[in-house]
């Protein structure tokens, strides 16, 4: 469960408004239009041992669901989460894996204002995993996406073990629908561009 600073330009999308979807995966494929973009990792962090902050390992494993994509990577799932205890090794390994550094997309459950519940953030800049429980981890990625999945301010381990399971499974499949369409579209243009090169 992480925390993002709001200073910078960002979108913030209500789950439950009807073209969630539709401008969460605008807002995504502004990012990864980006033409440096040569490999996207997507990293989830959370553990399901608690259903707030299960909201990441879900997403990760809806996202490996489906035919596989050469040019992006998904790290944490419901099998394999990543968490406290093996982020730092999972973020090395990262490192050791690539030639060229590629695009990172962090995304984490997250607390907020009440009003900010059930809204699903996309700002640039790292993640600050483990902040909003006090827990000091490495920051990381290019992009950070989060769901606020519930009220921040008091008892935050006991917050997040009581959150809804429900509204945590509502945003996932926002997040994953969207992010599967402006994927889709990366892959695209990746195999033109290849097809380009290689004719």
């Amino acid at each position: 469960m992480g925390f993002i600073e709001t200073s910078k330009p960002s979108w913030r999308i209500p789950y439950d408004d009807e073209q969630a979807v539709g401008l969460l995966e605008q807002a995504l494929d502004k990012v990864f239009s980006a033409p440096n973009i040569q490999n996207i990792l997507i990293i989830c962090v959370g553990t399901d041992r608690s259903t707030g902050d299960a909201f990441g390992p879900i997403v990760g494993t809806q996202l490996t669901q489906g035919a596989p994509m050469p040019y992006v990577q998904v790290k944490g799932t419901l099998e394999n989460p990543v968490h406290a205890v093996n982020l730092s090794s999972t973020l090395e390994e990262v490192r050791n894996s690539y030639s060229h550094t590629p695009f990172i997309l962090a995304i984490d459950a997250c607390l907020g204002r009440f009003d900010h519940v059930g809204h699903i953030t996309l700002e640039p800049g790292p993640l600050r995993p483990g902040a909003g429980v006090k827990k000091n981890l490495p920051e990381f990625g290019d992009m950070t996406l989060t769901g606020v999945v519930n009220v921040s301010g008091f008892m935050e381990y006991f917050v997040l073990q009581n959150t809804r399971l429900g509204i945590v499974m509502k945003m996932s499949e926002i997040v994953v629908q969207s992010l599967k369409n402006s994927l889709w579209k990366f892959q695209i243009r990746k195999n033109m561009s290849s097809s380009l090169h290689t004719s």
